[in-house]
């Protein structure tokens, strides 16, 4: 496994939350079951089609082994209504997906009234990121099947992992000293937060003792010729006014700080031919005035540039420690989850850009409406209290639309689909974004 995908690994294990990807289809005809079944069976092909393997060595490098996936697709034996495909969506964001003891993934269809059909597919954010998923989807639909040379589960003799693991953490002595180095470098550079962090109150050894919850979730449609538009009229570009619509959102939100600013987190995909990581990204750290955004992106834009053109360094400093990831014990893990926070109330924003047309036909036609979101599986209220809340923004483009995901957590309320609606359509006005909601 590459570093970053053993230490989201340790990232989940660590806090206990399971990070998830879901796409959810609504089909206004009946679904070709027999398509979703060659759907599923070659996503077992590709990306999804793998669990971790741990290292024996307490410091050595986990691994990647096959897992094709179940024996057939998951049909629900009861009709419901269409206005609930929001609640199924959730109800399948909690059951159970693991990216070490399976499953991975889960495709479910649930019917509904009037002969539609909704599915759902849900992976760990470990297993790929987001840009990887939409990849997979297409690579699946299209019938594109890779052999990614993983062996199978607990085919490594004990002794022979512990040779190979051994050997392998030896070869890798000078890429671990330098990134101590560069541990040391980040530590300097970032004392300022590292002091604010270390003053927060120490994560709990069990972090959600409380039951589950799933954040509110909105998702907007909008033309995407009226989104260019709006982009080109107000001097930005796709990426900036989605950007200026998630600070908007956020200063909606009450995510700003003293200033009034709002602070989004972006990531930025690395994804190469033939990559074969979960997380194959960076990301940048944008400031934003929200306040005129809707008249302007001139400046979003700018600083949009700006941290782009310094991607190359700053990469440097925050991955340069990554060869630790492997001697990371699991309480420092959870100290760290404050480090990478920061201060502030940041937005997390997911733009995956224009899909694949094959993205929305994962029986091989055309769904009516697709969405996209990243929430986490087990995190409970006292959780999310406990973080500042959340607010996480994704946005991808397919078949003439504008596709904007909302999930977000307010602290101390309201927490519900009807009020995030109310914020989001109040946000896009000022856009002069019309929208259809689902």
């Amino acid at each position: 496994m590459a570093y970053i995908d053993q230490g989201s690994f340790l990232g989940l294990r660590a806090l206990g939350r399971v990070p998830i990807l879901q796409f959810v289809w609504v089909y206004e005809h009946p679904v070709d079951l027999d398509g979703l079944r060659r759907f599923q069976r070659n996503l077992g092909y590709g990306l999804l089609g793998r669990l971790v393997e741990r290292s024996p060595l307490p410091f050595g490098r986990h691994h990647w082994v096959i897992w094709r996936g179940p024996a057939d697709i998951e049909v629900s034996g009861t009709v419901r209504p269409r206005d609930e495909v929001a609640a199924w969506a959730d109800e399948q964001m909690r059951r159970p997906i693991d990216p070490e003891y399976g499953p991975p993934w889960r495709l479910a269809v649930q019917p509904l009234t009037g002969g539609r059909m909704a599915v759902s597919l849900a992976t760990s954010h470990t297993t790929c990121d987001g840009l990887a998923f939409a990849h997979a989807i297409s690579d699946a639909v299209r019938g594109v099947t890779r052999d990614l040379g993983y062996p199978d589960p607990g085919s490594r003799a004990r002794g022979l992992a512990l040779r190979q693991d051994t050997l392998q953490t030896v070869r890798a002595i000078p890429e671990i000293a330098r990134a101590v180095a560069a541990a040391a470098r980040l530590a300097r550079n970032n004392r300022g937060d590292l002091d604010l962090s270390a003053a927060r109150p120490a994560p709990p050894e069990v972090v959600d003792r409380g039951p589950s919850v799933i954040a509110p979730l909105v998702v907007a449609y909008i033309d995407e010729e009226l989104w260019s538009e709006r982009a080109e009229g107000l001097g930005g570009s796709s990426n900036s006014l989605f950007a200026g619509v998630a600070a908007k959102v956020g200063q909606i939100l009450g995510r700003v700080d003293e200033q009034g600013m709002v602070k989004l987190s972006l990531p930025v995909s690395e994804r190469t031919e033939g990559d074969t990581r979960g997380n194959a990204l960076s990301g940048v750290v944008l400031t934003i005035d929200p306040t005129d955004v809707g008249t302007s992106l001139r400046d979003v834009r700018a600083e949009l540039k700006k941290n782009l053109a310094a991607l190359s360094d700053t990469r440097l400093e925050i991955f340069g420690p990554l060869a630790l990831t492997p001697f990371v014990p699991l309480p420092l893990a959870r100290r760290l989850e404050r480090v990478a926070l920061g201060s502030g109330a940041p937005i997390g924003c997911s733009n995956l850009g224009r899909l694949d047309p094959a993205t929305n036909r994962p029986d091989g036609t055309d769904a009516e409406f697709i969405f996209g979101r990243q929430g986490d599986s087990h995190i409970s209220a006292e959780t999310l209290d406990r973080l500042g809340g959340m607010l996480f923004v994704v946005s991808f483009q397919v078949n003439g639309k504008v596709v904007i995901t909302v999930s977000a957590w307010k602290c101390g309320g309201p927490n519900s689909a009807d009020q995030l609606a109310r914020w989001v359509r109040s946000a896009l006005d000022e856009f002069g974004l019309a929208a259809t909601f689902e």
